[in-house]
């Protein structure tokens, strides 16, 4: 059983991500790759040129700035390579969260609730923390990411319970608190920064915001499908009798 868990985990987060990772290439990587440039003139512009000196273009002073931020993938072929390899990361989590959901729950490992359960988890930890901090272009205005990470983390564990208490209690009042349990972070509220500047324009925020959120969805229901096509076909095969003449 374990075997057979890690298997379907590894090789559904394998083809779902893959599958995402071409997705990505042109949908959400073009934007990241505009608002790049839109930050990276942001600093050229910020340390433009001094009375008496002479300097070089603004492409420059952006690279010079980018390398005090840390190491990055360039762009082409040695992007795509890591952007895949996060995305396929990310998928066989995903994988082996909806296996073990549906484990412990004593649901049965099938194409439709692998697919429900997909469904779920596109919701808790893709729709309900983007209601209140949606993806972010690089140059965007953000609020303390410590604050954030929490904010983030308790709105998609609380969302999940929810969902959980909602469609498994048949309780009135159990029902009630899975409403309330899943409007609370966002009548808390999640921290944002003070003043809403960026230098991307908002259409190429808000274009990027939407394409991510497909694209999460797109995931979440590629691992699903996966794991309801690869479960039954990796059942383990009964031993051969051998035959007596």
């Amino acid at each position: 059983m374990l075997t057979r868990l890690l298997s379907v985990g590894l090789l559904a987060g394998l083809l779902a991500g893959l599958l995402i990772a071409l997705v990505q290439q042109v949908t959400t990587t073009p934007l990241i790759l505009l608002a790049e440039t839109y930050e990276n003139q942001d600093h050229g512009q910020a340390k433009g040129p001094e009375p008496g000196h002479d300097h070089g273009p603004v492409h420059d002073h952006a690279h010079d700035h980018g390398s005090d931020e840390g190491w990055k993938p360039a762009d082409g072929l040695p992007r795509f390579f890591f952007t895949s390899l996060a995305t396929i990361a990310t998928a066989v989590g995903m994988a082996f969260l909806l296996l073990a959901g549906m484990t412990f729950s004593g649901d049965p490992i099938d194409g439709t609730h692998a697919l429900a359960w997909a469904i779920a988890g596109f919701v808790a930890m893709g729709l309900a923390p983007a209601a209140g901090l949606a993806p972010e272009l690089p140059g965007s205005a953000s609020g303390a990411l410590l604050a954030r990470q929490v904010w983030w983390i308790a709105t998609a564990a609380a969302t999940a319970l929810a969902l959980w208490m909602f469609l498994r209690l048949d309780n009135p009042l159990a029902r009630l608190a899975a409403i309330v349990l899943l409007l609370a972070p966002h009548l808390i509220g999640a921290p944002h920064p003070h003043a809403f500047e960026s230098r991307v324009p908002a259409e190429i925020a808000a274009q990027f915001a939407a394409r991510s959120l497909v694209v999460q969805g797109l995931l979440w229901t590629a691992v699903g499908v996966a794991i309801g096509y690869l479960w039954p076909r990796l059942a383990a095969k009964p031993a051969r009798r051998p035959v007596v003449p």
